[in-house]
This record gives C-alpha cells, sequence and structure tokens, in this order.
C-alpha cells in the first residue's frame, strides 16, 4: 500500500528551504525510497509551508527517515522554521488518476459493432487526433468517431491496457489490440485473420477531464503483414 508523509511547519525563508530539498536530493540519490515530493504554499498564510512525500511502504519511508542525509537536512530544516515541523502519517486508501481514467474509458468504448458512442464524456468537441499512418490529422468529435467505426467497421476487437502512466495533463497508455478481420477494412477484403498489434498513445487533457489531443505510435507494418496486406521480406 502507498504511503504519504504529510510534513508542515512555517518558514519566511521558503527560497532557502528549497534549496535545502535541493542539495537532499543531490545527496540521496540511489539511497533515498521517497518516489514523489510535493511542496506547497498556503494561499491564505504564505508562512505555511506543507510538503507531501510518497513513499511505497511505511517501511520505505522509515529507511528513507533512517539516511544519515535526511538527518542532517532535517536539522537544517529546523532551524529555518518559526517552530518544529509536525508530521501526519498516511496509508493511502484511494488513489486514482482521474485523466487516466478518461482515457482508459475511451479504450473500453472504441470495441463494439455498428456506430461509434458519442464520445461526449470522453472528448473534447474540436478534439485533435495525430496518427502517422494518415496523411491528415482527424480533428472534431465528429471525425473522431468515424475513425473509431472504420476500426469497428473492419474487425471485432478489443483493447488490453499494458500499462498506464500519468504527468500533468498527459496520459500515456501502452495497450495491446487483439482482432479478428471480419470486413472490408482500407481496402483488404476480410480474411477472418487473428491479429495483433501493439501500440502507445498519448493524451493531453483539459482541466474538466476531458481529452484535447492525441498522439498514437503503434505497428501498423505487422498489422498488414498478418492481413496478408504485404509481400514477405526479402532475405
Amino acid at each position: 500500500m502507498t504511503f504519504v508523509q504529510l510534513i508542515e511547519c512555517r518558514t519566511s525563508r521558503l527560497d532557502e528551504m528549497n534549496r535545502l530539498m535541493d542539495r537532499w536530493v543531490e545527496q540521496t540519490k540511489g539511497k533515498r525510497t521517497a518516489t514523489h515530493s510535493v511542496v506547497a504554499k498556503d494561499r491564505a498564510d504564505a508562512s505555511h509551508i506543507v510538503e507531501i512525500v510518497e513513499f511505497p511502504s511505511y517501511e520505505d519511508a522509515m529507511r528513507n527517515s533512517g539516511l544519515p542525509e535526511t538527518d542532517r537536512i532535517f536539522q537544517e530544516m529546523v532551524a529555518l522554521c518559526d517552530e518544529t515541523p509536525t508530521f501526519t502519517d498516511l496509508d493511502v486508501v484511494r488513489d486514482e488518476q482521474l485523466y487516466s481514467a478518461t482515457a482508459r474509458r475511451f479504450f473500453e468504448l472504441a470495441p463494439g459493432e455498428g456506430a461509434a458512442p458519442a464520445f461526449n464524456d470522453v472528448f473534447i468537441e474540436d478534439y485533435h487526433d495525430h496518427d502517422p499512418a494518415r496523411v491528415q490529422d482527424v480533428i472534431g468529435l465528429d471525425a473522431m468517431r468515424r475513425e473509431v467505426e472504420v476500426w469497428r467497421g473492419g474487425f471485432d476487437f478489443s483493447f488490453t491496457i499494458e500499462d498506464q502512466m500519468a504527468q500533468g495533463d498527459r496520459v500515456c497508455t501502452r495497450w495491446t489490440f487483439r482482432g479478428r478481420h471480419k470486413s472490408d477494412f482500407l481496402g483488404i477484403p476480410p480474411t477472418g485473420q487473428d491479429v495483433t498489434m501493439t501500440g502507445t498513445t498519448i493524451h493531453r487533457c483539459t482541466p474538466d477531464g476531458k481529452i484535447a489531443e492525441g498522439w498514437w505510435q503503434y505497428d501498423r507494418l505487422g498489422l498488414m503483414q498478418q492481413l496478408g496486406a504485404l509481400e514477405p521480406l526479402e532475405l
């Protein structure tokens, strides 16, 4: 279970504290067990500073606290504070990347038969899609729905999400496409062939959680080979 430590203090020397934290990061390379750190300033009280540090577990946090570098930096941090910092130890009981959930919803909704779903809760109206396999980008929600319908028309398929990472307003999804070629697809007559394709998609999300832009990279060449649309490579 992920563990979070909340450190609160009061100081008017935030710049010095930031330099102190930079030094700790440099000195603990290859040793520290903290995976994520956020330092925040209270809008209502500029002297109230909160640091949120994430660890894989409580045990990892204790090992991190036991580092001599951590102890030295903490003593210097106390000297910069108006009062002794307070610590709150928190076991994380729910951790949901909301932008990631929107990206997952697209991969869940895209497969199916017939007309594509509305996708109104997934994409903004002027969504912009970048795909190196297309001469022109797909722009607009309706155009994206038509693109999905091309794949629905050609295959019975599903997506498996292998990995997903989120940072800021970007979500990166590594996926596997599995399908059966049932109908004409880009001029290729139905083969009944079972196919597999891997790829990665990066989505940019808006503050309200919808997807505004997407960039695709996938093994289209491998897909075409499985469909018999390419001549075997000569050695």
